[in-house]
């Protein structure tokens, strides 16, 4: 089975306007593989609205296929990662064969700790220096890490807010400089957070290029019956508690 997905989504595939080429790995989120947590830190709503659950997520044969990559990851790492080495290299010749700028997202639907998995003693940012990695984190630690210049420089992390999130939490992060990711309903705030500016985050997935120190916007559409299942997870501004108490 192959690990990488090649601009296989309608977000990520916005990237080739900009000349990018996003390879992505899909694994099954939090605990539905039934063989490890890939996200120790997800919330309850965060798992309510989940893309393991939205899209092409939703599709049986999907679903199925992430989580026996997962239970690949899980069961022979060594293997896994090896391929994974492979693919990326791949992913790179292929993007330069077409003129494209190759990057790569090894967290699709889970949060794992990339840089801790070594093969032959360096993980896959040592491996490939020049490749811009990104992806998104609830792991406080991990924005904390990244804020203070500890993890490698050619991985971009932006922080995923929750409903188990304070606001004091959000501020500080975005005073040091690292972007948070906020899902709201509908409609994006100019600001948020006591002045911060919210930029677009669904305009293409490519969080290392946004500017320092943003609120990343993402709109969520719930279909009928999601609202209130989600209510907790999407940031509640006035607009957003009347919008959804109307659904």
């Amino acid at each position: 089975m192959k690990i990488l997905g090649i601009d296989n989504n309608a977000k990520t595939v916005k990237g080739r306007k900009k000349q990018y080429s996003t390879a992505i790995i899909y694994l099954a989120p939090s605990n539905a593989s039934g063989v490890i947590n890939t996200c120790t830190s997800a919330s309850r709503g965060c798992r309510a609205a989940c893309l393991f659950t939205s899209g092409r997520g939703r599709m049986n044969p999907i679903r199925e296929a992430r989580i026996n990559k997962t239970k690949f990851f899980v069961n022979d790492q060594e293997t896994f990662l090896r391929q994974l080495w492979k693919e990326t290299d791949n992913h790179i010749k292929l993007s330069n064969k077409k003129g494209l700028i190759p990057c790569e997202r090894l967290n699709g639907t889970s949060d794992l700790r990339w840089e801790d998995y070594k093969l032959d003693g360096q993980n896959i940012f040592r491996a490939f220096p020049d490749l811009q990695f990104y992806d998104y984190t609830k792991h406080l630690d991990r924005a904390a890490a990244f804020a203070n210049g500890k993890l490698p420089s050619n991985y971009h992390l932006t922080f995923s807010r929750s409903e188990n999130t304070s606001d004091a939490t959000v501020r500080d992060l975005l005073k040091r400089g690292v972007n948070v990711a906020v899902v709201y309903y509908k409609e994006l705030p100019e600001t948020d957070f006591g002045g911060f500016e919210v930029i677009n985050g669904d305009e293409t997935d490519l969080r290392f290029a946004d500017p320092m120190g943003k609120v990343v916007g993402l709109k969520y559409k719930p279909s009928a019956g999601e609202a209130e299942k989600v209510k907790p997870f999407i940031r509640q501004t006035k607009t957003v508690v009347e919008e959804v108490a109307q659904c």
